[in-house]
């Protein structure tokens, strides 16, 4: 048989050669023809991109930072750029941002701090921009929609409330014998209840572990006085109707005061704790008071066998300091519309994921979001959603956040036995009302 490969391979070669040529030109020439039948494809245009600062340092900037991700992926129009920074010279930042003129275009900004913004017009007013967006007011829990309202307007989106629970290790307060068939607390009433509750654990814990984990510094202490003397009947005053002085030096302050110093005296929070977020969450804590935004991230650690509830009420109703996270849009002159119905976008889809934003533990501002079956889902946030409801905020004043800072420096002193409750409660009322005077 005649072997036929040789020539075959050759005319091959030619016919490629020859057609390459022709292929080029039908498709220059297929080209032309479709340019004249139809327009050409449309540019993808740029998204609107919005700056956006939050103060998360702790475990709940994972969760913010998961639900901008989603966001981003859900809108190919809009692009949040979340700058994260440290809480500590935030608020500073942010002041400077806004007066130099390089202020971000949307910014987390917490209720306490909401008096000097609005004062100072640093922020702008919302209403206008939430009806043409459709973002309905009236889907917030009534108390937390309130921190946001002043002279009758909205300033800012608010996200939730994160109010002081009570973290417990089931372990050691099995041991104790204080849980109940359902493994909650066994905690009887009043100062004496919850006294005794704690010296049991004190008896039955291994050495070294904290029967009420809660630093001897910065301003858990504070939070935890403000919670009970708002729980006092007629307490929780902190100025004078003028607001022109501090009053909170009174029978019912103290009564609270001496309360929690007496937990400190007593040892059953033990001294010289740093790090209480940490202890309990090594076990080396029966119970820790803090706030909710630990739920996120005891409920990683497999080994706590973790419990949560409201903080307990010690005396007449139930109250318990708490703060929210607003969305709120810092004054720019020449931001345009467009960016300022993406930021409002962005505030309202936040709002209505707010589920996401409650894995952190946060108690969402949406009723809505709040009686959903996927809330419902997530193990403990249910156990103290109802704190939303009798959240105690610090008063507005547009220096709350400095003169919070004295009080903690006054019970610091008296945690370190350097002073009485009493004095401690002069001597902080005294500074706050030279401030005042400024």
């Amino acid at each position: 048989m005649r072997d036929t490969r040789g020539n075959t391979g050759h005319r091959r070669n030619k016919l490629i050669a020859l057609s390459i040529p022709l292929l080029v030109m039908l498709l220059v020439l297929g080209g032309c023809g479709a340019e004249d039948a139809a327009e050409p494809p449309q540019a993808v245009a740029d998204p609107v991109t919005l700056e956006y600062w939050t103060p998360f340092s702790g475990g709940d900037n994972i969760f913010m930072t998961e639900l901008v991700e989603q966001f981003n992926r859900e809108h190919r129009d809009i692009r949040i750029d979340q700058i994260n920074s440290r809480l500590d010279d935030y608020y500073s930042r942010l002041r400077t941002a806004i007066l130099s003129g390089n202020a971000p275009d949307l910014a987390i900004i917490h209720a306490t701090n909401l008096p000097q913004f609005v004062q100072n017009s640093y922020i702008e007013p919302l209403d206008g921009l939430a009806a043409d967006t459709g973002l309905d007011w009236g889907q917030f829990n009534a108390k937390i929609a309130e921190s946001t309202v002043y002279g009758g307007t909205h300033y800012a989106v608010p996200l939730d409330t994160h109010t002081l629970v009570l973290y417990y290790n089931k372990k050691y307060l099995r041991e104790a014998g204080l849980l109940d068939a359902e493994d909650k607390p066994l905690i009887g009433q009043g100062e004496q209840g919850f006294t005794a509750f704690l010296q049991k654990l004190k008896e039955v814990v291994p050495p070294g572990v904290a029967p009420l984990a809660l630093p001897s510094t910065r301003i858990d202490s504070v939070w935890l006085w403000w919670s009970l003397y708002n729980q006092l009947p007629g307490g929780g005053v902190f100025y004078n109707p003028e607001g022109t002085q501090a009053v909170f030096n009174n029978k019912a302050s103290l009564q609270a005061l001496e309360f929690v110093n007496r937990l400190y005296q007593q040892e059953l929070i033990p001294p010289n704790i740093n790090d209480a977020f940490k202890l309990f969450y090594d076990g080396e804590a029966a119970t820790l008071i803090t706030g909710v935004w630990g739920t996120g991230a005891f409920e990683k650690d497999e080994q706590l066998e973790l419990g949560v509830v409201p903080v307990p009420v010690i005396y007449d109703h139930p109250a318990v300091w708490g703060d929210s996270h607003t969305l709120a849009i810092p004054a720019k002159s020449e931001m345009s519309a467009e960016k300022r119905r993406a930021a409002m976008i962005f505030a309202r889809w936040a709002v209505e994921h707010g589920v996401m934003w409650a894995e952190a533990g946060h108690v969402p501002s949406s009723r809505k979001v709040v009686e959903s079956g996927a809330y419902a889902a997530l193990k403990f946030r249910s156990d103290y959603a109802n704190t939303a409801n009798y959240v105690a905020y610090w008063p507005r004043n547009v220096k709350q956040w400095s003169i919070n800072e004295e009080i903690i420096r006054q019970f610091e002193r008296m945690i370190y036995k350097e002073q009485s409750p009493q004095q401690a409660l002069q001597r902080a009322v005294d500074s706050i009302n030279l401030q005042l005077k400024k």
